[in-house]
């Protein structure tokens, strides 16, 4: 059965960094640096613990006071060494893979992310599925980013689809709360370096340990219940 035959009843909401591509480390590197620079030295266990956090929360759990200061100058350091580390990024194991299978099967490929367009489109560039993915969002299109759940309405209004017609996968709390927050039911997926309890904790319904194992157990996770008949 080709996409062609069937009528997209649902979407599959995905995170990207540390769900779909292998760079939230690559993103503690980046802000560790940006901190350095801007006078300031962050453990990077502390960094990673705000990975995909909205990035002014993040500033101001990192820098304390100095954050309204130096904040946007630790952002665009941020920016500009995680792009220079783009050589180094990739799809995680079973991504890109997950995406086609979704896509064949007539589930919408919605990519929720609150990334900056310059990021997205080189996160865009590393999964090259675009030919399966419906629909993106970006910073542009939400005030606050995640625990806000605006990207997961966001997201949900690209594909015209109701709260009950779409699962979020992501590998964050973040990611988490903000998909609880708007009635859609979250998939988490230990790919991003946070726990299966912490997960779970925050809303997860089931968590496997990357977008290989959940293709591997598609059939039986809440993603088969998006599949047209």
């Amino acid at each position: 059965m080709t996409a062609e035959s069937l009528s997209p009843t649902g979407a599959a909401l995905f995170d990207v960094d540390g769900t779909l591509v292998d760079s939230n480390y690559l993103h503690v590197r980046a802000w560790q640096r940006a901190f350095r620079e801007v006078g300031h030295d962050v453990d990077a266990w502390r960094v990673h613990r705000g990975i995909g956090l909205d990035s002014s929360l993040l500033l101001e759990s990192l820098l304390g006071d100095d954050a309204q200061t130096l904040g946007e100058r630790a952002k665009d350091l941020h920016s500009t060494y995680y792009l220079g580390a783009r050589d180094s990024m990739r799809p995680l194991a079973g991504a890109r893979e997950l995406i086609r299978e979704l896509h064949g099967r007539g589930v919408q490929v919605v990519l929720a992310t609150s990334a900056p367009e310059e990021e997205l489109d080189v996160l865009r560039e590393i999964l090259s599925v675009d030919s399966c993915i419906a629909h993106t969002t970006s910073s542009a299109d939400v005030d606050d980013a995640k625990p806000d759940p605006g990207v997961v309405r966001a997201a949900l209004d690209r594909a015209s689809v109701s709260a009950d017609s779409a699962v979020m996968v992501g590998d964050a709390v973040w990611d988490a709360e903000a998909a609880s927050r708007a009635g859609v039911t979250f998939v988490g997926v230990l790919s991003g370096g946070i726990s299966r309890a912490e997960l779970t904790a925050a809303g997860a319904v089931a968590v496997f340990e990357d977008a290989q194992d959940l293709l591997d157990h598609l059939e039986s996770s809440p993603l088969s219940e998006l599949v047209g008949n």
